[in-house]
């Protein structure tokens, strides 16, 4: 324990405040040499330190104690602000500073995003998702296998890569799909290789999934992925857009509208929903890109969940 504490000025010199602190050299186990550490007097029970600068805030000096400090800043002039040329005054700057100016960036490039966007039949979303391509560079969108036919303009590995469903076992008993799902009887799976392969090259990976398949990748992938809800401004327009299709038996269309009555109520399991009115198609893509530029702004989403547990 200490016994002691005594506190002294040192009039006009160039040590602003220094304390003398009484410590039992018993409890001293290693030399202690820190630069502004300095033994003075060692007596049969204790040794008298000082301490330079000691003070209840920290304070900027033109000058330092003549300590031997190697890195405290050359004392040059600085030129003034507004008549100096910038690279004399940004060299004046760095030299008083004692270091350079970086150019490296402040904060690292933020980690490639997981994006999946999904939402009932009828909603628009390959509409949006279409517009998205076309508007924002840096994106990837998976290309997810199906076995269900072509769809008339449907472009083999462009819109979907239309596989037998032998061909769609196969991939399942070789693992080669992050998600897969049997939808409207015909099978639905997200290719991994695609997603390893773009991630890598630093591109946002773009996964457009059906409301049973985002269930399932909130299940894999957590919070790491962004998951955003695409809905249309009602009922009516969603049931709309599912007839003006014309690709549906009046049988599946039923089965259509009644699923996409029960995917709604889906939706606060999302990050994000977006509105896709008719007519207004582009509002909705803004929408989808500002919410990719929020989340890339944000900190890490693991370091953060890192710090939240330490705090627990």
């Amino acid at each position: 324990m200490f016994r002691k504490l005594f506190s002294a000025s040192v009039a006009q010199s160039n040590l602003h405040h220094c304390h003398l602190l009484l410590i039992p050299i018993t409890n001293i186990q290693k030399p202690f040499t820190p630069a502004n550490f300095i033994p003075n007097l060692v007596t049969e029970s204790c040794f008298v330190a000082r301490f330079q600068d000691i003070t209840p805030f920290p304070r900027f000096s033109s000058s330092y104690s003549g300590m031997g400090d190697s890195r405290r800043p050359l004392s040059v002039p600085i030129p003034a602000v507004d008549k100096a040329d910038k690279s004399e005054l940004l060299r004046a700057l760095e030299t008083s500073l004692g270091s350079s100016f970086s150019s490296e960036p402040l904060i690292p490039n933020p980690k490639p995003l997981i994006i999946v966007i999904s939402g009932p039949s009828g909603v628009g979303k390959d509409a949006v998702i279409k517009k998205l391509r076309e508007a924002r560079e840096g994106l990837h969108f998976v290309v997810t296998a199906t076995s269900r036919a072509k769809r008339p303009g449907e472009v083999d590995g462009k819109d979907y890569f239309f596989v037998s469903k032998g061909e769609f076992q196969s991939m399942v008993e070789r693992n080669e799909l992050l998600e897969h799902a049997l939808v409207y009887g015909d099978y639905k799976g997200i290719p991994k290789q695609q997603i390893r392969e773009f991630m890598g090259k630093g591109y946002d990976i773009v996964l457009r999934v059906d409301v049973q398949g985002a269930q399932t990748l909130r299940k894999i992938l957590g919070n790491s992925a962004v998951f955003i809800f695409v809905v249309a401004e009602s009922e009516m327009a969603m049931v709309e857009r599912l007839v003006d299709r014309k690709t549906e038996t009046k049988e599946s269309l039923l089965v259509r509208i009644a699923t996409a009555r029960e995917e709604v109520k889906h939706l606060q399991n999302f990050d994000y929903v977006v509105v896709n009115a008719k007519g207004k198609l582009e509002n909705a893509v803004t929408l989808v890109s500002s919410i990719i530029d929020a989340e890339k702004a944000k900190r890490e989403k693991s370091s953060r969940n890192c710090e939240d547990n330490r705090s627990k």
